[in-house]
């Protein structure tokens, strides 16, 4: 599982009919200190109550598919939030990173 911040909404009007109803989010992904990594991507929200500057967990490929049903032609799946993020460091300090 990976992180990532809701940074935007796809409005589509046309979806397959086994993703009718979910929304699709844009998402930045995250690392470990919650900076933004690699490009944006979208995400179809399977929680169904994220939002927009929410830092959430994702899922990829067959695992997103599955945390849906088995069903929808997905690659990202949001699959829950990120309440902080603790790090333990190379130096053995410990770090704490919050939304």
């Amino acid at each position: 599982m990976d992180m990532g911040r809701v940074i935007g909404q796809v409005v589509a009007t046309v979806k397959d009919p086994n993703i009718a109803g979910l929304r699709l989010f844009v998402v930045q992904g995250l690392n470990e200190h919650m900076q933004a990594k690699g490009k944006p991507f979208v995400a179809v929200d399977g929680i169904a109550c994220a939002g927009m500057g929410d830092v959430v967990t994702l899922t990829f490929k067959r695992d997103a598919a599955i945390a849906l049903g088995d069903k929808p032609p997905i690659d990202a799946c949001i699959v829950g939030f990120v309440d902080e993020s603790t790090v333990l460091e190379k130096d053995g300090s410990i770090n704490t990173f919050k939304p």
